[in-house]
């Protein structure tokens, strides 16, 4: 180096590499031994270890605070806490900001937060995918408003970006108070079971505020949100489980709401057909039985990739593939409430409906619904206001829509889980569906209840009236009839038929958001 750079420049090159291994240090050793004594990689190396190898160029690492109170004067925050760049992920262009937690305990002063917005809006002016990986102790106080305001920076940002990219958001060590909003802004949330928490203040501050007194891990812990809040997708081991979770859900997306989603090679022919699956089904239609069997037996290679998968578990969504193509797949399940539509369940299946709108992912729903779930408790807590997002999100929807109906398909379930009138493209039912308005049951004790009252032998004729009106309604004939079901179909052939209509609607996310009446958007009730 002497030899090319002489006296003044090899001072300032020496000067530049101090600076920038100084940098690259974080917190120092100490700091980044108690992370790996705890299980947990440092902000850079999560980075690495994401990125495909060599592929990462780092966005504004040299920037520095600028509060002087408060001992901040004294106070070197390297890269003011957070990583923020772009790389490439299984050879596609990705966006993160990695927060380091050695640094200030990885607070969110003024210049983190613009950081952080500013990949944000990298991303979404570069059409590429956000990913956060957050490890953070909250706000940093010192530096009083001028934090404050930095969260409406990154809020914004992450709202004027919905919907043009994909965001996911790593809950990798705490994320408490304000900041906490942000990863539940975001599309999916991959928690680390171990080390990541959430919440909108930690045990300390609930204690003071409320009295309550409670641990950090029930608080703010996966199970308080991939069970109970339906506000973590996705529950991780450690961070690599983390990181690599992403990088497969990666996988399923486009990079942006401009492309379709990426169609890789498949060996599972498309016309494959499934000898075994009228077997999965019970002889009795209120039965349970496993959807899961269902699925897999008709997806590319058995893969389905779940989201949500711990909570409001009468509902499945997740994402799978048909001929090499992503597809999501939402889908009752008759072994948890029946496969009944809760509000959990409708808000599940409507968020995970519109992000695969948003991204030109065609869906395919399995059905065997017997309702909406009623009584008190769900009248008021809100499930028609609930119940109807499922209405809005299929109606709204302008991706390729398939629904196969296994079973059950009663009442308002029927649109709940997509119909022709709500907007499917194609609807199939097995033999063994139920398409109608209500069971026998109920309309015997309805229409028929004053006529059984006065029989000489009620019981007797409730079951003949039962009985008269399933056979009547309870199949899928009426509806194939009346058009309202395209085909009546062999099980066996549900993955042939499913990857045909795929192909005939390739093209229809180019067209159909074209046609929709101009609108900013339609009123859902959230």
């Amino acid at each position: 180096m002497s030899n090319t750079l002489g006296g003044k420049n090899l001072k300032k090159f020496e000067d530049w590499k101090r600076m920038r291994d100084h940098i690259l240090q974080m917190g120092g050793a100490k700091e980044i031994e108690a992370r790996h004594k705890k299980g947990q990689m440092t902000a850079r190396e999560r980075v690495d270890y994401f990125f495909d190898l060599g592929t990462f160029t780092e966005i504004g690492m040299w920037v520095k605070h600028r509060t002087t109170v408060f001992g901040m004067d004294k106070r070197d925050i390297p890269a003011d806490g957070i990583v923020t760049g772009f790389g490439k992920v299984n050879g596609r262009h990705v966006v993160t900001a990695s927060e380091d937690y050695t640094c200030m305990s990885g607070s969110f002063g003024e210049q983190h937060g613009k950081k952080f917005a500013y990949a944000i809006d990298f991303a979404k002016d570069k059409g590429w995918p956000f990913v956060s990986m957050n490890d953070s102790g909250g706000l940093r106080m010192q530096e009083g408003m001028d934090a404050l305001e930095a969260y409406g920076w990154l809020f914004r940002a992450q709202d004027q970006a919905s919907g043009i990219i994909p965001q996911i958001s790593l809950l990798l060590g705490p994320c408490l108070g304000g900041q906490a909003y942000h990863p539940v802004m975001q599309d999916f949330i991959i928690q680390n079971k171990k080390t990541g928490f959430m919440g909108i203040a930690g045990p300390a501050f609930v204690k003071a505020q409320t009295g309550e007194e409670i641990a950090l891990e029930k608080l703010c812990g996966y199970e308080a949100h991939a069970v109970k809040s339906g506000q973590t997708h996705i529950v991780a081991e450690d961070d690599k489980d983390c990181l690599n979770k992403c990088k497969e859900l990666l996988s399923f997306f486009p990079s942006s709401n401009k492309e379709k989603p990426p169609q890789i090679e498949t060996k599972d022919a498309t016309e494959r057909e499934s000898d075994e699956l009228l077997g999965i089904l019970p002889g009795e239609p209120f039965q349970i039985f496993n959807m899961y069997e269902v699925i897999k037996r008709v997806v590319d290679d058995g893969y389905f990739f779940e989201i949500l998968g711990l909570y409001a578990k009468n509902m499945i969504t997740g994402f799978a593939r048909f001929g090499g193509r992503p597809v999501g797949i939402v889908a009752n399940q008759p072994n948890w409430l029946a496969g009944a539509i809760d509000i959990n369940a409708s808000d599940k299946a409507s968020r995970f409906i519109r992000f695969c709108d948003l991204f030109n992912i065609p869906l395919v729903t399995f059905v065997d619904c017997p309702a909406y779930m009623i009584g008190s408790q769900q009248d008021w807590a809100g499930i028609l206001r609930h119940g109807a997002k499922l209405l809005f999100a299929w109606s709204n929807a302008t991706v390729p829509l398939i629904s196969i109906i296994v079973r059950k398909s009663y009442a308002g379930a029927h649109y709940g889980m997509l119909d022709k009138s709500i907007g499917a493209d194609f609807v199939y039912a097995w033999p063994t569906a139920i398409v109608t308005a209500l069971d026998g049951k109920t309309v015997a004790s309805v229409i028929f209840a004053k006529e059984i009252r006065e029989a000489k032998n009620p019981e007797e004729l409730r079951a003949k009236r039962i009985d008269e009106y399933n056979e009547i309604y309870s199949n899928p004939y009426i509806a194939a009839a009346r058009g309202f079901v395209d085909d009546v179909i062999d099980p066996k052939d549900t993955r042939k038929i499913i990857n045909r209509s795929l192909d005939v609607l390739d093209n229809k996310w180019k067209t159909a958001y074209a046609s929709q009446p101009w609108r900013k958007y339609s009123n859902i009730t959230l």
